[in-house]
């Protein structure tokens, strides 16, 4: 079974680098405290590294 990831934005994206902004919006996130729920795999699991203070993370088991 491939798991999930639930991705919410903890924190506000205003004053931060352009390239984390980039980075929240490509995962899916405009809004603070929004959830999105994402495959895991490698290439999210760097966006989320990427940006991990402003997120939180939950693993899903579909």
């Amino acid at each position: 079974m491939a798991k999930k990831l639930e991705i919410t934005l903890k924190r506000s994206v205003i004053g931060r680098p352009e390239s984390q902004r980039v980075t929240v919006r490509t995962l899916g996130l405009r809004k603070t405290y929004q959830t999105v729920v994402q495959d895991d795999n490698p290439a999210i699991r760097g966006m989320i590294n990427k940006v991990s203070h402003l997120l939180a993370v939950r693993e899903l088991n579909d």
